[in-house]
């Protein structure tokens, strides 16, 4: 029998901007966004109607039906490419829940993958307007592994020069943060951009230039969850950790660090102290190394 097999790694914003809002009310963003080596995984089997099953550490909750952006990205392209038959989806959820990592577009843009290369059509691409209308951060993860520079409400994708070669930790304190509450609570809505990132950067450098950048949502984030201020605190403070920021809109954070080994010596130190946390040691696709 027919299977194909699908990867949906781990959106990280190393940055967030909020450079001003639209008339209908969606925000203006600019973005660092790199993609780690862990993430979701999607199988599909040839069927007469389209189905879905979950499991995997983060299973629990996770509708089956049209309120799953796989099943909604599923039929999308079943659509806009005149495709009749079905197929068996399997998702194994291994990011947690409204995390700031993507993982619901990078189950779609995983699932728009698989699904066309099962169905035998071409591939949508992120500008599309399907693609689009799945949600905004579908276009970027349909970029993966390349990390990119997100703009405008995520329809403008530009590639970035390509980063050195380094270590992440993802940090979650198990707790769930909406993404309407936090650019509700953001009183700043116009703020200045990023600086362009320069080319051939070493380790050093982008993390110096990395503290030039912000998450804007970083702010109003910790005043919904407090546990967001003691994640970045932990990671500011364990060794090995060059840089900390908050991804997306959280509660997830990310630390960098110079390799994987270091990577995980840092998780092993944080997941000790913190024991009810989701620490995950990772590679960060797409970069000179990797």
């Amino acid at each position: 029998m027919t299977v194909d097999k699908g990867f949906a790694p781990a959106k990280a914003n190393l940055s967030l901007h909020v450079t001003g809002m639209r008339n209908d009310g969606y925000h203006l963003l600019d973005s660092v966004v790199v993609f780690a080596d862990v993430g979701d995984e999607i199988t599909a089997t040839p069927a007469s109607e389209l189905t879905l099953q979950v499991s995997g550490p983060f299973a629990q909750g996770v509708p089956v039906d049209e309120r799953n952006l796989v099943i909604r990205a599923a039929r999308a392209l079943r659509e806009a490419r005149g495709v009749t038959a079905g197929a068996a989806l399997k998702l194994v959820k291994n990011l947690p829940h409204a995390a700031g990592l993507g993982g619901g577009s990078s189950d779609a843009a995983a699932t728009l993958r698989v699904l066309a290369d099962l169905w035998g059509v071409k591939p949508l691409r992120g500008a599309h307007s399907v693609v689009r209308a799945l949600g905004a951060d579908v276009p970027v993860c349909m970029e993966a592994p390349v990390p990119v520079r997100m703009q405008g409400v995520g329809e403008v994708l530009r590639p970035l020069p390509a980063l050195p070669s380094c270590g992440m930790i993802l940090v979650n304190p198990k707790v769930e943060v909406a993404t309407p509450a936090v650019f509700k609570a953001l009183i700043g809505k116009v703020n200045p951009p990023m600086p362009d990132m320069p080319s051939d950067l070493t380790l050093p450098q982008f993390v110096e230039w990395m503290g030039q950048t912000r998450n804007d949502l970083g702010p109003p984030a910790e005043s919904i969850a407090p546990e967001v201020t003691a994640v970045l605190a932990r990671l500011r403070r364990t060794p090995g950790v060059l840089f900390a920021v908050m991804s997306g809109s959280g509660a997830t954070c990310v630390g960098i660090t110079k390799d994987m080994a270091a990577a995980r010596s840092a998780a092993r130190a944080i997941q000790l102290n913190e024991m009810g946390w989701w620490v995950v040691p990772a590679a960060m696709l797409g970069t000179q190394g990797r």
